[in-house]
């Protein structure tokens, strides 16, 4: 008999650990989304008219700015690492609309900053004219802020109805200093 229950216990913290919390699920499907905003738009424009710095000495503290290619890269790796871990949570009839509209910002998202972010920020790394750069950011921006709004807003509406139904408190704050 308590070998029984001790297999019980066992298998039903192996069950409970292998289902994701909704808060988990909240944070990676919705809330990880929020590193998008700004797409297309003024914000990531910002981000690689004016670069961050980034340590080149330890000894004497020395800083360069991060080449734009860096920066659409260090964004692109997080994009990716987050969009992995929306894929790897179980769909169920609970979650299914956030995990939905959460990949679909995704899957919209990735190709522009692997094709379009990539090429501007080549062109910003190799001193292009203001005119050529601003023409491509131009073309990123009417071409796929519309539609990014779209899915974001479609994020941010399924993300804050799963938190509400499951009692995560979540507080909208507008993150554009504009």
């Amino acid at each position: 008999m308590k070998k029984l229950v001790a297999l019980l216990l066992i298998a039903c913290c192996l069950l409970s650990s292998c289902s994701t919390s909704p808060e988990k699920t909240f944070g990676i499907a919705s809330l990880n989304c929020n590193m998008l905003y700004g797409f297309a738009g003024y914000e990531l424009k910002r981000d690689l008219a004016t670069p961050s710095e980034k340590l080149v000495d330890e000894k004497t503290m020395a800083t360069a700015p991060m080449k734009r290619a860096e920066v659409v890269k260090d964004k692109l790796t997080r994009v990716e690492e987050n969009f992995a871990q929306v894929k790897g949570i179980s769909s169920n009839d609970d979650n299914k609309e956030m995990l939905a509209a959460s990949t679909a910002l995704y899957e919209f998202v990735l190709p522009v900053y692997k094709n379009e972010y990539t090429a501007l920020a080549g062109l910003y790394d190799a001193n292009a004219p203001a005119e050529k750069i601003a023409a491509a950011e131009k073309n990123i921006s009417d071409t796929y802020a519309a539609k990014f709004e779209i899915l974001y807003t479609a994020v941010v509406k399924v993300g804050t109805a799963y938190a509400q139904k499951h009692g995560i408190p979540v507080q909208q704050v507008n993150p554009s200093p504009r």
